[in-house]
């Protein structure tokens, strides 16, 4: 599969209108074969670069997804990481924060789950929440007891510079950081709700809770592009990714991480003459505690 990623990726300092970034492309598969073909071909390779991650131990890789509801975040990262080591990969979900993380900044609870050199670490909505549902619903914002602000909307630059400076300083030591913004449509996130409903299986997934974001879809879409605009760097970009083919957004998001690591500086630890040395003589001991037939 061959695409070109910047296609997808948000550049730094541009104004996004999300009205503008397409919910739907060609497939980038044939069939559901092929489909089934390149997602199997990215998760072995997938496997195998996140060995040599671990091995390397220089890097870690923070992947991060955010979207509307109904949007595949969940369905994505099984797919793309069923592959990989649980050893070596860490999944963490950001619901409603407790009373203890609201007693702290906002950035306190998702720091304490970032991934350890080595490691991935993915981040199932993240501290975005707090620049994406904290803007749309105001009471949210006022149960965190801040302090007043000088001026209207300067919460939320302040919380922009925040987020890109810490960043920056995860750059600096080694973290990767991937973005991801699974961009649905609003006509496909009725069908997968319509989906959801009709399917017993599905129905857990579903309740008028989810009605009542879809409520707020515009200041949702507005939140989403000023975070967007303001926090693509060159260092931790954002990738908006069509999302009304869960299938295609799968293999976009998967080629691109395959990318990423693959162009990292990662090599296997060389052995020194003295540890070549000490696996000989392990080997030896080995061939001489060998059973007899």
């Amino acid at each position: 599969m061959k695409f070109n990623s910047k296609v997808f990726r948000v550049p730094p300092g541009k104004k996004v209108n999300l009205a503008k970034w397409s919910t739907h492309i060609e497939p980038v598969y044939r069939s559901k074969r092929s489909y089934k073909q390149i997602l199997e071909e990215h998760v072995r390779k997938l496997s195998a670069l996140q060995r040599l991650l671990y091995a390397d131990n220089r890097y870690s890789l923070l992947l991060i997804f955010q979207a509307m509801d109904a949007a595949g975040k969940d369905g994505a990262i099984a797919h793309i990481m069923s592959g990989v080591n649980p050893q070596g990969c860490r999944v963490s979900s950001f619901k409603h924060p407790s009373q203890t993380e609201l007693d702290h900044d906002f950035l306190w609870r998702t720091t304490r789950e970032l991934p350890e050199r080595g490691q991935i670490g993915i981040f199932n909505r993240s501290y975005y929440e707090e620049v994406l549902i904290a803007r749309v619903h105001p009471k949210i914002l006022q149960a965190e007891g801040l302090p007043p602000v000088d001026a209207k909307g300067s919460i939320w630059s302040g919380r922009f510079r925040s987020i890109v400076d810490l960043e920056q300083h995860l750059h600096r030591n080694g973290t990767v950081i991937l973005k991801f913004f699974l961009h649905i449509s609003k006509e496909e996130q009725r069908k997968r709700f319509l989906q959801r409903i009709d399917d017993p299986d599905k129905n857990w997934k579903f309740g008028m809770a989810d009605m009542a974001e879809r409520a707020y879809w515009k200041q949702y879409m507005h939140a989403y592009a000023e975070c967007l605009s303001a926090t693509s760097t060159r260092e931790a970009p954002w990738y908006a990714i069509p999302a009304d083919d869960k299938k295609t957004a799968r293999l976009l998001v998967s080629r691109i991480i395959l990318d990423t690591l693959g162009d990292l500086p990662m090599r296997f630890p060389k052995l020194d003459a003295a540890r070549r040395q000490e696996l000989k003589q392990v080997r030896r001991l080995l061939f001489s505690h060998s059973s007899p037939k």
